[in-house]
């Protein structure tokens, strides 16, 4: 790809980030973010909007997710929201395929316009990884997204299997079937704040972290973590010790 179209690519990615920023830092106040009213008043014309709108919601929810992925390249705070607006069931769904759907995208972009970059900057440093993923790469990408990468941002663990070549309908899958546990726990745990909201008129942070809702969903994270690090150990630590 010759230099005039990186440059242009790049421009039109910076002029979608800045756009994105402005929006959202135009918009936000961060002093409500400690105001109980402000998410109780938010949720309550969320809540009557997805009672007659709910495919639009979802739409627009499912776009801005995937336009984020592709430009933000990451998704814990999405997942959180979805759970707040949609529930753990609606909002683990809607979650997982927008999310799979942007980073495809993303993986997509990142292949067809700087692969031999990528390669360059990232091939000697995880040169182990490309040998492990070489043998099943859906089986090991998939692994390698349940246990968040080994601790790599999730944007590296986007541009990763450019380095191998993987084709684009194995890259979603195994990041949907990756992402799942996850997400899940994200959702119900954003799902249990917004019930707390609806039922109190005041944050008292203790009642909030002994909530079931709340602390459940904490220690499934934790027991998530404990799972990935044995699986980290398993499929990737030890074979690439050999």
């Amino acid at each position: 790809m010759n230099l005039k179209l990186k440059l242009l690519f790049g421009a039109i990615y910076l002029i979608f980030f800045s756009t994105l920023m402005f929006v959202i830092f135009s918009n936000l106040d961060f002093k409500d973010l400690v105001d109980i009213n402000f998410f109780k008043n938010n949720q309550q014309i969320l809540n009557n909007f997805k009672s007659t709108n709910i495919s639009m919601l979802l739409i627009c929810f499912s776009i801005f997710s995937i336009i984020w992925i592709v430009l933000m390249g990451f998704a814990t705070p999405l997942a959180l929201v979805s759970g707040f607006i949609f529930g753990k069931w609606l909002g683990t769904f809607i979650s997982v395929i927008s999310f799979s759907i942007g980073c495809t995208l993303f993986y997509y972009l990142a292949n067809f316009f700087f692969k031999e970059f990528i390669k360059e900057k990232l091939s000697t440093k995880i040169e182990k990884f490309i040998n492990l993923f070489n043998k099943n790469d859906f089986l090991y990408f998939m692994l390698f997204r349940f246990i968040g990468g080994g601790g790599m941002p999730f944007v590296m663990q986007n541009i990763v299997p450019v380095i191998f070549g993987m084709k684009l309908k194995k890259y979603f899958l195994a990041t949907f079937l990756g992402l799942i546990p996850t997400v899940f726990i994200l959702n119900l745990l954003g799902s249990g704040v917004g019930n707390y909201l609806t039922k109190n008129d005041s944050i008292i942070w203790i009642n909030l972290i002994t909530d079931p809702e709340i602390y459940i969903p904490i220690f499934i994270f934790i027991l998530l973590l404990i799972i990935a690090a044995f699986i980290n150990k398993v499929f990737f630590s030890n074979k690439l010790s050999k």
